[in-house]
């Protein structure tokens, strides 16, 4: 790399300026242990913002002052700030609540120190021949000529069966554990590799679609001039070299033959004396893989989505002077991209205004004094019956409930006719009215609008009717929603 590039990579790349951060060790450590090692790929702002608070409390224990005084929600804000770029912030369809997925830069600059790390056993044997394979890939696979195709074909042929004889004789070559450990750890490093160049696979495909907005933003010319250039510029992230490659690898992971061919050889990979002490987490990287690749295809399936809805104006002409002033923000919006803060406010005195009609404010009322005159009052009579100021009708509930209860223990509801032929009032209308106001977790009361009469005896044996609405008391678990009270 020349001075320049490299001048340059430490002004702009967010990966170095997390290096360099003054609390690096808990950035990288933190991003690793949720986003890299626990192959998150979107968590919402308030578990993030917990499992942080439980990691700063650890690290101030015992502090005095704390080394990380601020709150959790600060620190994830400024990791997902513009001069930081470590965390990206966003907000799913329906929610209000922001969410946070580590950026390609955060990522690598995990996997950098990482590779840090002192490593007990390196080995070279597997990268060199991972390295002639491709090298014969490339060669043989650009090879348009059929008898050079077939001689390299005759040749793989003529070793595969020089190896069957061998083993047929009983001469099989075991690969020792070194050469185990040798490509076991390879594959570890690879796969490890394919989980990071998703997340930058997806950063990619949304630099991609941030640039088209760009355009989109500051194009001036005809309608039908932007749709072939939005065209022309989604089929061009389809249709880049990693596009290709990334639908070409998606596909792979969705055969079900390669899924069970898989599953098949990490197991019997973990299985092996050598290999005891493995990675764990490699036992189903190939599920992780495929949850990464539907993370990248749903990204790509919302950026059409929310571009297809960005140039659905139905009324171009009519709103030009709207759309006019949106671009116009927009485009400030793009100069100050590059700002490191920019302080945005606005104030509003109301979320609705207050309307007020002056007549709907009523004419003066002067409030009426009852006359009180004391000075006529004349003594009552000693000898009078005062039981009827006393004589207050008490109706307990319970023995209705208990009724209605019988009653639909045979059947499922039961009217209120029916019920007084059973038991008849015995107290009058203050027990009709009380079985009009019963409640119980068993039954439900529905009235209806029909008339219907009721009849009873009173004291003097006199009969007494009342016309009264239909009620009917129903099992609560067979009564219709929409006709309990």
């Amino acid at each position: 790399m020349h001075y320049d590039d490299v001048a340059a990579l430490q002004r702009h790349s967010s990966a170095w300026r997390l290096v360099r951060a003054d609390h690096a060790p808990l950035i990288i450590s933190f991003l690793d242990q949720v986003f890299v090692e626990g192959n998150v790929r979107g968590i919402a702002a308030g578990e993030l913002a917990d499992r942080l608070d439980d990691v700063l409390h650890a690290l101030n224990e015992g502090q005095e002052p704390p080394q990380f005084p601020k709150p959790a929600r600060a620190y994830l804000d400024a990791w997902a700030a513009p001069d930081a770029g470590w965390l990206r912030k966003y907000y799913l369809a329906g929610s209000d609540e922001p969410h946070f997925d580590a950026t390609p830069a955060a990522e690598k600059a995990v996997a950098w120190c990482a590779s840090l790390r002192a490593r007990a056993f390196v080995g070279t044997e597997s990268r060199l021949n991972t390295v002639v394979d491709l090298l014969r890939q490339m060669v043989y696979g650009a090879e348009a000529d059929p008898d050079t195709r077939l001689a390299e074909l005759e040749r793989r042929r003529q070793e595969i069966d020089d190896e069957i004889e061998r083993v047929r004789r009983g001469e099989v070559d075991v690969m020792d554990p070194s050469a185990q450990r040798d490509r076991y750890q390879q594959f570890a490093g690879t796969a490890r590799e394919l989980l990071a160049d998703f997340r930058e696979v997806e950063g990619n495909f949304r630099a991609l679609d941030r640039d088209l907005r760009e355009q989109i933003t500051t194009w001036d010319g005809a309608k039908g001039g932007l749709l072939e250039q939005v065209v022309d510029g989604r089929a061009s992230i389809a249709d880049s070299d990693q596009g290709k490659s990334f639908h070409a690898f998606y596909d792979f992971l969705l055969s079900p033959t390669r899924q069970e061919e898989l599953t098949d050889l990490l197991r019997r990979v973990h299985e092996l004396p050598a290999l005891a002490d493995g990675d764990d987490r490699l036992r189903a990287v190939h599920h992780e893989w495929l949850a990464a690749g539907e993370r990248t295809q749903t990204t790509v399936r919302t950026l059409s989505e929310q571009l297809r809805r960005y140039l659905d104006d139905r009324v171009w002409l009519e709103n030009r002077r709207v759309m006019d002033i949106l671009r116009s923000i927009e485009t400030s919006a793009l100069q100050l991209r590059g700002e490191r803060r920019v302080e945005l406010s606005v104030e509003i005195d109301a979320l609705a205004s207050t309307v007020v009609l002056p007549m709907e404010r009523p004419l003066y009322t002067p409030q009426t004094r009852a006359a009180v005159d004391s000075s006529s009052l004349q003594s009552g009579d000693d000898d009078f019956d005062a039981t009827a100021l006393f004589g207050q009708v008490h109706v307990d509930p319970a023995p209705l409930t208990a009724h209605v209860r019988r009653a639909l223990l045979q059947r499922s509801q039961v009217g209120l006719a029916a019920l007084l032929h059973d038991h008849p009032l015995e107290q009058g209308l203050a027990e009709l009215v009380t079985y009009f106001s019963l409640t119980d977790g068993a039954f439900d009361v529905v009235f209806d609008d029909t008339p219907e009469q009721v009849a009873w005896t009173d004291g003097d044996g006199h009969t007494r009717r009342a016309t009264v609405p239909r009620v009917t008391y129903a099992r609560r678990a067979e009564l219709p929603q929409s006709a309990r009270r």
